[in-house]
């Protein structure tokens, strides 16, 4: 199973070498707390975490 890493920058969760929101490759396996979004016009987690995509994310990125 791949490991699954975190963007620095948009804390995005993905398996990948690079980033699927941000196209960044500052990934980090360090991270904690996941956050799925469907939806960003209705989700008030989204708006308050600024997310723009809908995607997994992390809470915190080390």
């Amino acid at each position: 199973m791949a490991k699954e890493r975190a963007c620095r920058k948009c804390k995005a969760v993905t398996t990948g070498k690079v980033c699927p929101v941000c196209k960044s490759s500052d990934l980090s396996p360090d991270w904690s707390g996941i956050i799925l979004v469907f939806d960003t016009e209705k989700s008030l987690v989204a708006k308050t975490l600024e997310v723009k995509t809908p995607s997994k994310y992390a809470l915190k990125v080390t």
